[in-house]
Formats: C-alpha cells, sequence, structure tokens
C-alpha cells in the first residue's frame, strides 16, 4: 500500500508522521521503505542519524533521483510511505496520483484549516482523470495541551466539516519528545514506551493498520 503523507503549509508535522509510522511498521515485522520527495529532507536526515547509530530496525529512504516505479514493484506486498512537501508540487501530484490512501496532519490553526482545503483542491485536480481516488484521512497533529485553550477543538470541528473525507479521532499533541526522538534517530515509543507520545502515535498507528499486531 502506498500513503502519502502531506499538506501544503509547513511545520505541520508531515516529517514526523512518516518517520515514526516506519518505525512501527518496521518492527511489526513489515516490509517498509519510506520516500521523502521533500526538498528540506528532514526524514532522509533523521533515517540517517539512526544509521549511523546502528538502531535496528534500519529504514530505507528513498529520494527523488530513484526510480519510483522501480521501488514500488519491488515492495508492492509492503508499505510505501511518502513525505511530500508543497515545495515540490509535481512530485507531490504525481504522488497523489499513484497513492492508496492519503494522511494530511493538521496543526491547530485556522491557516492550518485553510490550507489544508487548498490541500484537498489540489488533490482533487491531480485526480480529476483517474477513476479511482485514494481515501484521504485528516487528522490533528501538534494540538494543544492546555485544556483551557480551545484552538484544537475548534480545527477538529472544522475538519470534521471537510467533505470526502475522514476524521481520525487520534490527536498527536505538541511534545518535546517528538523534537527529541528526531535529534537521537529514534521514535517516540523507542524512547519511553510509557510516554504520552508514545501512546498517540500507536493510537495513530493502530488506526491506520488495524490488522498488524502491536510493535513490540
Amino acid at each position: 500500500m502506498i500513503t502519502v503523507i502531506g499538506n501544503l503549509k509547513g511545520g505541520c508535522g508531515k516529517s514526523t508522521v512518516t518517520f515514526n509510522l516506519a518505525i512501527w511498521l518496521a518492527r511489526a515485522g513489515v516490509d517498509v521503505v519510506a520516500f521523502d520527495l521533500d526538498p528540506q529532507a528532514t526524514l532522509s536526515d533523521v533515517a540517517e542519524v539512526r544509521q549511523e547509530d546502528q538502531v535496528k530496525p534500519n529504514i530505507k529512504v528513498y529520494r527523488p533521483d530513484t526510480d519510483p516505479e522501480k521501488v514500488f514493484r519491488e515492495h508492492a506486498d509492503g508499505e510505501i510511505l511518502v513525505d511530500v512537501g508543497a515545495s515540490n508540487l509535481w512530485a507531490m501530484r504525481q504522488a497523489i496520483r499513484v497513492s492508496h490512501r492519503i494522511l494530511v496532519p493538521v496543526p491547530p490553526s485556522q491557516a492550518d484549516v485553510w490550507a489544508t482545503q487548498r490541500f484537498l483542491t489540489m488533490v482533487d485536480e491531480a485526480l480529476a482523470k483517474q477513476n479511482t481516488r485514494p481515501k484521504i484521512f485528516l487528522f490533528l497533529n501538534r494540538a494543544d495541551t492546555h485544556p483551557g485553550l480551545m484552538e484544537s477543538d475548534e480545527t477538529a470541528d472544522a475538519l470534521k466539516s471537510l467533505p470526502g473525507v475522514e476524521f481520525i479521532p487520534h490527536r498527536l499533541y505538541q511534545r518535546t519528545l517528538y523534537r527529541r526522538s528526531f535529534s537521537e534517530g529514534r521514535a517516540v515509543f523507542e524512547l519511553g514506551p510509557n510516554q504520552k507520545a508514545a501512546e498517540e502515535i500507536i493510537g495513530l498507528a493502530q488506526f491506520l493498520y488495524p490488522d498488524l499486531p502491536a510493535a513490540s
């Protein structure tokens, strides 16, 4: 299955989500590879840190200069995660056309809701000549941890009202462990299995892959 993780606005956390999902899948015994089609190459950087530290399982991350069709054929029975950024709109459109589903992380702000709406319009345009459509999932990322702040709930309500998509009820919150995981080349659940960030990522992963056993 090809899952595209993307949105138009930078800073939505797509590379963080892609990396953590890839590690979770690998630890569950799944053949998983990732494509880093974002010129910022954040996913490639964190995978390199992990490789240098010889942390297992290792995650193979392909860059845009790789032949995508060849990789897709070789891993047709596994999982392929594609991290795309708005700075490479051509690659984003191409990834959307071959995807089986699209995962859209949305931070809690009105600007991110507007960016998500424009992204969904771009998805429609990319798929205009195709008979089949990937499933599109939206979820709240970098949500507020303070219970008195309403912006996360307001953003969630706005996302639920968008047509043609499914809203995932699992939130990822704004936590320092996500930043630490990148600097150390490890998924959040590898840094602390009982941490709230670990529970959040695992909940999202199990929603997306309900037939897989929990990663150990």
